[in-house]
């Protein structure tokens, strides 16, 4: 009986003293990675222009339409977690249709200027169209924001997004080549709004496509940017004429109201530029374009909200809404002069007839490849 007593008790001790398997830690929360389409309107013919829809699941929401590949809008949480959206624009496709200074739009075959609308190539003269006096701007008159694009939505386990395809043909606005195009946006679970273009030619043809987004973080509707804290990744310039044709310098931003170095308000020297009423210049980055590297950084104080700009390319353009005058936007805003900035990657202005800048050319049979992102955090 005692050995059945002993038993007994040995096993009441194993069950008191044996350990509980650990806790397990509750996963992270997976973001729910969303996109949805919608019919923003129609062509002047007809066709219909889709708008979608993407949430990464952590508060950062684009809206993208087939039209022009523009982003209309793109609402990021600020300190306390209230969103707002951050870019200029319209409300619905008629505005876009009427005309307006490239808001959200995917710009090419090249953004920016060429010189007298021509460049030279394998020995040809090729004439472009002129649209900026006897300058040629950001693709010509029927650049690619004014095309309709093919759209294909997509998602990965880390981001949600649209691919918009086109084909520009042979000789469109003055270009060699007939160029087919892609540009992705994708939002990502960083809390990341990512632009990757690619591009193939048959014939020899420069290619510098770029996104002219204004973007205003304390929110499209409240005033302008000067208060925005500026850093730029670029101890250069490129230097230009009366016409913001390069002159084929490449000059220190040290001494210059153009030095953003270090973080500085983008209001503090902009008076200082009167001939162009603000800032709309070529940077040289410091990484040169050889890897996806840090462009730009942009604090807004009030709202806490901190942009920080990637890219493959070798140049920005920053460019603070100079000529913006009562334009009526979004929900009932009216845009004025400084109310947004656009940070442009890309390839420098008039490249085309500058040897010793970056080369924008891409040989047929080579591939386009160039990324940009928008990285946003608060603090």
């Amino acid at each position: 009986m005692r050995n059945s007593l002993l038993r007994l008790l040995s096993a009441v001790a194993a069950i008191v003293w044996t350990p509980s398997p650990p806790a397990t830690a509750a996963a992270p929360a997976v973001p729910t990675l969303l996109v949805d389409k919608l019919e923003f309107g129609q062509m002047t013919n007809g066709a219909p222009v889709d708008l979608f829809v993407l949430k990464n699941g952590r508060g950062l929401i684009a809206k993208v339409m087939s039209y022009g590949a523009i982003l209309v809008e793109l609402h990021v949480p600020d300190r306390q977690g209230q969103p707002a959206d951050v870019v200029l624009g319209f409300d619905n496709l008629e505005r876009y249709l009427k005309g307006h200074p490239l808001f959200g739009a995917t710009v090419g075959r090249y953004a920016n200027r060429i010189a007298n609308a021509t460049f030279t190539r394998n020995g040809q003269i090729y004439q472009l169209a002129r649209n900026n006096g006897k300058n040629h701007i950001h693709g010509g008159p029927l650049g690619f924001d004014k095309k309709l694009w093919r759209a294909a939505p997509f998602q990965t386990a880390q981001a949600v997004g649209v691919k918009f395809s086109l084909t520009s043909p042979d000789g469109e606005n003055g270009f060699p080549g007939n160029l087919r195009v892609t540009v992705s946006y994708s939002l990502t679970t960083n809390n990341e709004l990512r632009l990757d273009y690619e591009a193939a030619t048959d014939k020899d043809t420069p290619v510098n496509l770029s996104n002219h987004s204004y973007f205003n973080l304390g929110g499209a509707d409240s005033g302008d940017v000067l208060g925005h804290v500026l850093q730029i990744f670029a101890d250069r310039y490129t230097p230009v004429d009366e016409a913001l044709i390069p002159t084929g310098e490449i000059a220190p931003v040290k001494d210059t109201p153009l030095d953003f170095t270090s973080p500085t308000p983008i209001g503090a020297r902009i008076a200082e530029l009167p001939k162009t009423a603000g800032y709309d210049h070529n940077y040289v980055l410091n990484s040169g374009g050889k890897s996806l590297d840090l462009a730009a950084r942009v604090y807004e104080p009030k709202s806490g909200r901190v942009m920080e700009v990637l890219t493959t390319k070798p140049g920005v353009q920053l460019y603070t809404a100079n000529h913006l005058k009562n334009l009526a936007g979004k929900r009932g805003a009216v845009y004025g002069k400084h109310q947004g900035f656009c940070l442009e990657t890309q390839y420098f202005p008039d490249s085309v007839n500058q040897p010793h800048f970056p080369s924008p050319f891409l040989q047929a049979g080579d591939l386009y490849k160039a990324t940009t992102i928008f990285r946003f955090s608060t603090r």
